[in-house]
């Protein structure tokens, strides 16, 4: 499998001016640990995560100890940007790892284990098309796991139910994952209603090629705590 084989293609992303407080409200509306900070080209060029804002309410509070134990000014000042910074650009991990459509899954899990990291963006000619994480990274695992893989054209199911289910529910839909192993569909995310689920479902099983399609989808309203893709 491929990195393209299980990244989420409906990609919540925030430009380099977005506040923090903003950034904040779409994690947690959306069930996000992280999201991707592109410029208006839709080119990757950092990286803002649940752990780079928890870390801003951590050193506020020791800002004393800085002042006793970091002997450089620059690593000092460098903190107190990602501490009281109030933009994406103030407090993103710059440069952030990303890798190709076509990277194997085996790869991109070892980038996540190495440098410990929970959304890698995918890019085709430096521009986002999608991001994999640590959680789709173990979901293709388990799938194939529980599933002998054979040689099949997994990779064209995947593409016609996303293409269904956006037909059906707009390309506003919540950005929902689908994973296809030996012609065995899961299908995660959250929905807006039971209805959206039964569609995706519908879709997913009328797709050629689909053997069984398990339905792991969340419902929960658009603003409720909880919705969106879970990482």
């Amino acid at each position: 499998m491929e990195a393209s084989d299980v990244m989420t293609t409906n990609v919540i992303t925030i430009g380099p001016d977005t506040e923090v407080k903003e950034i904040i409200k779409t994690l947690l509306d959306n069930h996000l640990n992280g999201v991707p900070v592109v410029d208006a080209e839709q080119r990757v060029i950092g990286v803002v995560t649940e752990g780079d804002l928890v870390r801003r309410v951590d050193e506020a509070g020791r800002r004393s100890w800085w002042r006793r134990t970091v002997p450089s000014g620059a690593d000092l000042a460098g903190d107190y940007v990602k501490s009281h910074g109030r933009t994406a650009l103030e407090v993103m991990t710059p440069k952030p790892f990303t890798v190709a459509e076509d990277t194997p899954l085996e790869a991109v899990g070892k980038l996540i284990r190495e440098h410990n990291i929970k959304v890698v963006p995918v890019v085709r000619g430096g521009t986002l098309v999608g991001i994999v994480t640590r959680t789709d990274v173990l979901r293709a695992v388990s799938a194939q796991a529980r599933e002998s893989v054979v040689a099949g054209d997994d990779k064209a199911i995947r593409e016609s139910i996303l293409k269904e289910i956006e037909s059906v529910l707009g390309d506003q839909f919540s950005p929902i994952n689908v994973v296809v192993s030996d012609g065995v569909v899961e299908l995660w995310g959250l929905v807006e209603s039971q209805k959206e689920k039964n569609a995706a479902e519908v879709a997913a099983e009328n797709t050629p090629g689909v053997r069984r399609v398990e339905n792991h989808l969340g419902v929960a309203p658009r603003g409720v705590a909880g919705y969106g893709s879970t990482l």
